[in-house]
């Protein structure tokens, strides 16, 4: 792994580190991530894993190192499971290549930090359908630990996996995840990130999705005070399916709350559809960003590209910024953006009051409403009233 790991070095000294001043940061600042130091966040002690009672495979990271004893035995049937530090041949010659082919158009800096410095992470070859999810938990004991894990997925042709990513792996955290998806394989990833108030993260998902295969990612935020999500799909078969979704919940009662999202799809096949479906709830200063693009190459005709930013203010203290970009260079397409930013509709709260329902209940009711396009991307549906359940537990706890 040392090749790959100079490579990418050479990779960020060429890009140099990102600041303010670059189109795609200029809404987060990105000198935490770069900072020696590691700014302090208390770790959050869960009352109830969540997923608990599902049938899984998990395997732990506990301050972005492997935790054995708390793993279960890394066997399922119809996948491969190692681990970075002791990477077999196929993934020698793969981890880094999806970050290294994803620094174009637009430049990723802390993926290629993240390639040359990550010494732990799992890597996971699917040869068939996966019998049960593989759940990777992220667990924080330091109040000052500094994770940066490296993961490689690879779905051989017709397999099939769905991936479980819970938890804080850090105090900061910087992780990566390449995603190879073969022809006619399904990739179900669903990521209810950690709940510690204070920590932050940047995470980048480089994907690549061959013809007929389908790939569908959820991810869900309720607390943070820095969290940068960024995704990098190519979609390079033709019929083929990419989905990326998210829902976040921010209040700055407690603590900063700034979170952006930033996805870059590539359409270079024929008769592909995707779609980016991301809701913010917002309230006490707390900041959303979102920067979400669709790219239509030459030839790639037949295109259904869809994207919606919306943005859900409880209060006036709250900014959402929005920046949807569609490029498109074929002419047999449908493509479309919107982007909304609003408050709590008060005829429709003042039905529910009508009828008896206490504000803050009927205000829970309508954030849960404004959220559903987010969660129905998850098709697993166990696993969507999991994902419901914790939402309703934190607006229960932040209610008033």
């Amino acid at each position: 792994m040392q090749a790959v790991r100079t490579a990418a070095a050479a990779r960020l000294a060429e890009m140099g580190w990102p600041t303010r001043r670059d189109e795609y940061w200029r809404w987060t600042d990105p000198a935490t991530f770069a900072a020696e130091e590691v700014p302090e966040s208390e770790a959050f002690r869960v009352e109830r894993p969540i997923f608990s009672g599902m049938d899984k495979l998990r395997l732990v990271f506990t301050d972005g190192v492997f935790d054995a004893a708390a793993s279960d035995d890394a066997a399922l049937a119809g996948v491969e499971i190692s681990r970075l530090a002791n990477a077999p041949k196929w993934a020698v010659d793969a981890v880094g290549s999806l970050e290294a082919a994803g620094q174009k158009p637009v430049r990723r800096p802390l993926a290629a930090l993240n390639t040359a410095r990550a010494t732990d992470g799992i890597l996971v070859r699917v040869t068939g359908r996966a019998t049960k999810p593989l759940h990777i938990s992220y667990r924080q004991s330091s109040n000052t630990s500094d994770a940066i894990l490296h993961h490689y997925i690879k779905l051989e042709p017709g397999a099939e996996l769905t991936l479980l990513e819970t938890g804080t792996a850090g105090a900061r955290a910087n992780l990566v995840m390449e995603v190879d998806v073969g022809e006619g394989a399904r990739f179900h990833h669903i990521r209810p990130q950690g709940r510690s108030v204070g920590h932050r993260v940047v995470s980048a998902i480089f994907a690549r999705v061959g013809a007929q295969a389908v790939f569908k990612s959820f991810t869900l935020s309720m607390n943070g005070r820095l969290t940068r999500n960024e995704a990098m799909i190519e979609i390079v078969g033709d019929n083929a399916v990419a989905h990326i979704a998210g829902a976040a919940l921010g209040d700055g009662a407690d603590d900063d709350f700034h979170h952006d999202d930033t996805v870059f799809i590539t359409h270079g096949a024929v008769g592909c559809e995707s779609r980016q479906v991301f809701k913010k709830v917002l309230r006490h200063g707390a900041v959303g960003v979102f920067q979400g693009k669709i790219l239509v190459r030459n030839g790639a005709q037949k295109t259904d590209g869809y994207q919606i930013s919306q943005a859900l203010m409880l209060d006036d203290s709250c900014q959402f910024l929005a920046k949807p970009e569609l490029e498109i260079y074929a002419d047999d397409v449908k493509c479309s953006h919107g982007s909304t930013t609003g408050a709590i509709d008060e005829t429709a709260l003042f039905y529910l009051r009508s009828r008896g329902v206490p504000r803050e209940e009927a205000v829970a009711l309508l954030v849960l409403s404004f959220l559903a396009d987010a969660i129905a991307e998850i098709d697993d549906e166990t696993i969507a009233a999991d994902i419901l359940a914790r939402l309703e537990e934190w607006l229960a706890r932040h209610r008033g």
